[in-house]
C-alpha cells in the first residue's frame, strides 16, 4: 500500500496539499491518533473497496504524535509499505503573517505568541523534518502552484517511471536559506560585481555580469570541484531513487554571483539525463 504522511508547520499548506491528494483519488484521513495507524492500515487493507493510496495527515495537533511516530511510521516502512513522509515548511515571517490574516490561534502553543508557539513546533518537529522524503518550502507559493508541486511529486512517484528532476535556485543570504533545499553551496567568497559600478545594477543573467564572475581563477577552480562532486552525487541519487533534488546556490543579496553560477550550471546538466528546472528566488529583490 501507498502511504503518503503529510506533516509540517502549521499554517504551511497541509490543508491543500490533502486536498489535492484527494482530487487524485487517495483516500485521506485528518489528524488520526498515531497509536490507531496500525489498526487503520490493517483495516483498509482488509477492505473490499481495494484502496491502495492513503494520505494521512500529522501534526502537533495530535497529543501524542510526539511521542510515537517514529517508531510506528517506520515500522510501515519496515513491513514493506510504500511510505512518503512530505514535510510542509515555511519561514517564520510568511507564518507569522498568515496567522495575523486569518486571526487564528497558534494550536502548538494556544496561550503563548506566534512567534513562540512557531519556535516550539519547529523544534518538536525538526525529526520528521530531518527524515522526510521532500520539504516543500511554501514561501513562495500560492495555492496553485502548491497544489500543482505535490502532484509533480506524487505522480513522479506512482508507479511510472521519471527521471530526475533537479532545481536549480539561485538565493540571497539575506533573505534567509530556501527550507526545501538538498543542498546548499555557499558562493559569497567569488567577487562581487555589486563593487562594479559598470555593473552593480544588473543581474547575474546579464552577459557582462556572468563573464565578470566565471572568467575569475577562482570561480574556474570552484566550478571544476563542484561538478566532480555532483559527478560522485547523482548517479548515488539516482541509484536510490530520488525524484526530485533541489540545488540552492546562494550570496548575499541573490542577484549577481548565485545568478550566475546557478546559470552556469544549466550546462553541465544538459547531458545528464534530468529534467531541469532553473529558478532565481530573490533576483529582483536587490
Amino acid at each position: 500500500m501507498r502511504i503518503v504522511v503529510i506533516t509540517g508547520l502549521s499554517g504551511s499548506g497541509k490543508s491543500t496539499a490533502v486536498k489535492a491528494l484527494e482530487d487524485e483519488g487517495f483516500f485521506c484521513i485528518d489528524n488520526l491518533p498515531v497509536t490507531l495507524i496500525p489498526t487503520f492500515i490493517e483495516l483498509v487493507e482488509r477492505s473490499k473497496d481495494q484502496v491502495r493510496d492513503v494520505a494521512l495527515v500529522m501534526d502537533i495537533r495530535g497529543k501524542d504524535f510526539l511521542k510515537g511516530w517514529e517508531e510506528i511510521l517506520l515500522g510501515l516502512r519496515s513491513i514493506g509499505h510504500n511510505l512518503d513522509i512530505l514535510f510542509f515548511d515555511t519561514t517564520d515571517e510568511v507564518l507569522i503573517r498568515r496567522f495575523s490574516e486569518t486571526r487564528r490561534r497558534h494550536p502548538a502553543l494556544p496561550g503563548a505568541s506566534v512567534p513562540d508557539a512557531i519556535r516550539f513546533e519547529r523544534e518538536s518537529l525538526a525529526g520528521l523534518h530531518r527524515i522526510a522524503t521532500r520539504v516543500f518550502d511554501t514561501s513562495e507559493m500560492n495555492v496553485h502552484q502548491l497544489k500543482e508541486t505535490v502532484l509533480a511529486f506524487i505522480r513522479g512517484e506512482d508507479g511510472n517511471a521519471k527521471r530526475l528532476t533537479v532545481h536549480v535556485q539561485s538565493f540571497g543570504f539575506r533573505y534567509g536559506l530556501p527550507l526545501d533545499s538538498d543542498l546548499v553551496i555557499d558562493v559569497r567568497f567569488l567577487p562581487n560585481p555589486y563593487f562594479v559600478e559598470s555593473l552593480k545594477k544588473f543581474s547575474g543573467q546579464e552577459p557582462k555580469v556572468k563573464e565578470f564572475v566565471l572568467e575569475q581563477a577562482i570561480t574556474k577552480e570552484f566550478l571544476v570541484r563542484y561538478r566532480e562532486l555532483l559527478d560522485l552525487l547523482l548517479p548515488g541519487y539516482q541509484r536510490e531513487g530520488k525524484t526530485y533534488l533541489t540545488l540552492s546556490v546562494g550570496c548575499t543579496g541573490g542577484r549577481h554571483r548565485s545568478v550566475a553560477i546557478a546559470e552556469e550550471l544549466k550546462n553541465y546538466f544538459t547531458d545528464k539525463n534530468v529534467e531541469l528546472k532553473v529558478t532565481h528566488r530573490d533576483i529582483e529583490k536587490g
